[in-house]
């Protein structure tokens, strides 16, 4: 299979460096079944190519092998996490993460603080069906955003235990947050495409404890 380049925007193209647009009357909810909900905002970030070229190139990248039926498989994407004390590669993300933090304060209660990363090289990387239940997540309300770097892919979540699934298109500097019982009552996934798709790079930011 060909990889198809990444080709920036013109707004990309034309911009100085990147900027966060405004959240509050911006970003859009939707509200799902069992308390959970799903905010998007389309373009959040924008000069988005500047961010993706240092996440391409600096993040320290790592590929993991898993356990499935017996049997090691490798996981097909590549990884690396961001403790609260370790810098993150560009600082557009510590803005981000602190405007993040600061708009969902009311709902949240508490910062976000860790920030784990994903690089889909191609459409053969792909995320299967899961929640984030590892740590609080488990058993309490969380708040996981997520803002993407790269060639567009689409989130698909659906409730647990089964049932139709909705799309939500993710492209380059969109912003996407899930919260409420999300985590625990619906799972989400990135699923693989055949169709020629450059990289993408999700960041994920998380409080403390949820993973």
């Amino acid at each position: 299979m060909t990889q198809a380049a990444y080709q920036p925007s013109m707004l990309d193209l034309a911009d100085a460096g990147p900027t966060l647009g405004p959240l509050p009357g911006q970003i859009r909810r939707h509200q799902l079944s069992r308390g959970a909900w799903v905010d998007h905002l389309p373009g959040w970030v924008q000069g988005s190519d500047a961010v993706l070229d240092t996440l391409l190139t600096e993040v320290p990248w790592r590929a993991e092998r898993r356990t499935m039926f017996d049997s090691e498989v490798d996981v097909p994407r590549l990884l690396c996490w961001y403790d609260p004390d370790r810098q993150l590669p560009h600082p557009v993300l510590t803005t981000a993460r602190a405007e993040l933090t600061r708009h969902y304060a009311p709902e949240l209660g508490e910062p976000f603080v860790t920030a784990g990363m994903c690089l889909y090289r191609s459409g053969r990387d792909s995320v299967a069906w899961h929640g984030d239940t590892i740590g609080r997540s488990a058993h309490s309300d969380t708040i996981v955003a997520i803002v993407s770097f790269g060639a567009p892919r689409p989130l698909l979540l659906r409730p647990r235990g089964g049932g139709d699934s909705l799309r939500f298109p993710v492209g380059h500097g969109d912003l996407i947050v899930m919260g409420g019982s999300c985590q625990r009552t619906w799972e989400h996934a990135i699923p693989k495409t055949a169709r020629p798709v450059g990289p993408r790079v999700s960041v994920q930011f998380r409080p403390v404890n949820v993973a």
